[in-house]
C-alpha cells in the first residue's frame, strides 16, 4: 500500500491533463431570409396555442383530448421518463459506493473429528461468528470517462424532453388537419345532396318537356345518367366522412362514438397567418432540432467514454469493521482495510478499439441526421409559405369562376325552359357547377392546411424550457 500511494498523484495529475475531443464542427448555416413571399401577420410571436387562432371551439376541445389520450405522445412521455432515471444511474458512479451489512453465521460438526478447513472441532462442535462492516469503494475519474458518461445521459434526456415535444406538436397538427378534412367533407357531401336535388329537378323539366314533344329521349337519359351520378356520389361524400372521423378518433385514443362535432358551413372557417420570423430564428423554434442537437452532443460524450475505456483504470476502497464469537463481542475487534487498485487493459481482441471505432461513426450519423433536420426545417418553412402564396392566388381566380358558373347555370335553365337552349348546354352548366363547389371546398381546405403545417413548420410557439428538477 505505502508503495502504490505515490503513484495516485501522477495519476490524478495525468487525468487533469487529458485532453476532450474537439467540438464536431455542424456546418448548419441559415438563409438570409425566407425566398417565398411571407404574408403579413398581426402575431408578434408564435403563440403556443395556436390553434385558438382558427377560431373553432370544436378544435380546441379536440387539442385537449388528443394531449390527453393520444398514445403517441404517452410513449414519448414515458420515454423521457425513462430516459430521466438513465441520467440518475450514470450519474452514480461519479460518487463513491457506500455499503454496510451486518453477519451472522454459525458452524456446526454433525460427526466425526473435523478437519483443519473447519474452525467447528470434536471438542468445540459448534462455533458462532458475527460480523459488521462498513464499506467505501470509489472509482478515480482520471481520465473523464465517468463524466462523460453522465453527460451523455444528460442530453439523452434533454433529446427525450425535444423528443416528446416534437411528437406533440406533429400529432397536434395531424389532429387539426383530420379536422378540417372532417369539415371539408361533410361540406362535400352537404354540396353532393344539394347536386342531387338540382338534378332532380332538371330531370323533372325534361321530362315534362319530353311528355310535351319538346325533349327528346335521348335527353331524358342524359339527365336520368347525371342524376345517377350524383346518386353515387352522395354516399361516396359520406362515406369519406365517416373515414376522417375514424381517423380523428383514432387520434384522439377514443372510439369514433365519443366523437360529437358541432355543424356550420366549412367555409366560415377562418385561418391565421402565422408570423414566419427570419430564418435564424427557426433553429431555436423547433423541438425536433433540439432534439437532433442533443443526441448529437450525447454521441460526442460516447465517444469520450470509449476512448477513456482504452486507459487504465483507478478504484480505491475502505472498510471498517468489526465481529465476534458472540453478539455482545460485535463491536469488540474493530479492523479496517485500506485498497487501492490500478488495471489497465492489455489485450482484448480489439474490442475496446471496435467500439470507439462504433461511437465514431455512430456520432457522424448523428451529425447527418442534425444537418438533415435542419435542411428540411427550412424546407418545412418554404414549402408553406409557397402553398399560401399560390392557394390564396388560386382562390382569388376561384371566386370569380364559381360566381360566373352559379350565373351560367340559371342562364341555361331560363334558357332551356324557354326553348332557347339546349339540354347539352344546361348539362355543361351543370357540370363546371358541380366542379366549381367542390373545387372551392378544395381550395379552403387546403388552404387552412397550409395555415396548420406553417405552424407546425415553425414550431408551434415551442420554446426550451428549463429541465424539471
Amino acid at each position: 500500500m505505502k508503495r502504490l500511494i505515490p503513484i495516485l498523484p501522477c495519476c490524478l495529475l495525468l487525468g487533469a491533463c487529458a485532453e476532450r475531443p474537439a467540438p464536431v464542427a455542424t456546418g448548419a448555416s441559415p438563409p438570409a431570409r425566407w425566398q417565398a413571399p411571407v404574408m403579413a401577420s398581426d402575431d408578434a410571436a408564435l403563440q403556443r396555442d395556436w390553434w385558438r387562432r382558427f377560431g373553432s371551439a370544436d378544435l380546441d376541445g379536440l387539442i385537449e383530448r388528443a394531449r390527453a389520450g393520444n398514445h403517441d405522445v404517452a410513449v414519448a412521455l414515458a420515454r423521457a421518463r425513462q430516459a430521466r432515471a438513465t441520467l440518475t444511474v450514470a450519474g452514480a458512479p461519479l460518487l463513491p459506493e457506500v455499503r454496510a451489512g451486518v453477519e451472522a453465521s454459525r458452524e456446526g460438526l454433525l460427526s466425526g473429528q473435523g478437519n483443519r478447513d473447519l474452525d467447528a472441532s470434536e471438542d468445540d462442535p459448534r462455533i458462532d461468528s458475527f460480523l459488521t462492516d462498513f464499506n467505501v469503494r470509489y472509482d478515480v475519474d482520471l481520465w473523464g470517462g465517468l463524466e462523460a458518461a453522465r453527460d451523455s445521459a444528460l442530453q439523452g434526456w434533454h433529446a427525450s424532453r425535444f423528443e416528446r415535444a416534437a411528437v406533440e406538436l406533429s400529432v397536434l397538427a395531424e389532429v387539426a388537419n383530420r379536422y378540417l378534412d372532417v369539415r371539408a367533407l361533410d361540406e362535400q357531401a352537404r354540396i353532393a345532396a344539394l347536386n342531387l336535388d338540382n338534378a332532380r329537378e332538371v330531370l323533372a323539366l325534361v321530362e315534362t318537356r319530353h311528355e310535351a314533344g319538346a325533349a327528346t329521349p335521348l335527353e331524358v337519359a342524359q339527365q336520368r345518367s347525371l342524376v345517377a351520378r350524383q346518386q353515387r356520389l352522395l354516399p361516396e361524400a359520406r362515406q369519406r366522412a365517416a373515414e376522417a372521423r375514424i381517423a380523428l378518433a383514432t387520434l384522439l385514443g377514443e372510439p369514433v362514438q365519443a366523437l360529437r362535432l358541432a355543424p356550420g358551413p366549412f367555409t366560415d372557417l377562418r385561418w391565421p397567418t402565422a408570423n414566419a420570423g427570419v430564418p435564424s430564428e427557426l433553429l431555436a423554434r423547433r423541438p425536433d432540432i433540439a432534439a437532433a442537437e442533443a443526441r448529437l452532443a450525447s454521441a460526442e460524450a460516447d465517444v469520450r467514454v470509449a476512448r477513456a475505456a482504452l486507459l487504465p483504470s483507478l478504484t480505491l476502497g475502505a472498510n471498517l469493521g468489526s465481529g465476534g464469537e458472540r453478539a455482545s463481542q460485535l463491536l469488540r475487534s474493530p479492523f479496517y482495510t485500506l485498497t487501492a487498485g490500478l488495471a489497465a487493459p492489455i489485450f482484448d481482441n480489439g474490442r475496446l478499439s471496435a467500439e470507439r471505432d462504433r461511437v465514431q461513426a455512430r456520432q457522424e450519423e448523428v451529425l447527418e441526421d442534425y444537418r438533415q433536420a435542419i435542411v428540411a426545417a427550412f424546407a418545412d418553412v418554404e414549402a408553406a409559405l409557397v402553398a399560401i402564396d399560390g392557394l390564396d392566388r388560386q382562390r382569388e381566380g376561384q371566386a370569380r369562376e364559381l360566381e360566373s358558373a352559379h350565373e351560367a347555370f340559371r342562364l341555361a335553365g331560363e334558357r332551356y325552359r324557354a326553348g332557347a337552349e339546349t339540354l347539352l348546354t344546361l348539362l355543361e352548366s351543370q357540370r363546371t357547377l358541380y366542379e366549381a363547389q367542390t373545387e372551392q371546398v378544395r381550395l379552403h381546405l387546403a388552404r387552412a392546411q397550409a395555415s396548420v403545417a406553417l405552424y407546425k413548420a415553425l414550431g408551434g410557439g415551442w420554446r426550451a424550457e428549463p429541465p424539471p428538477a
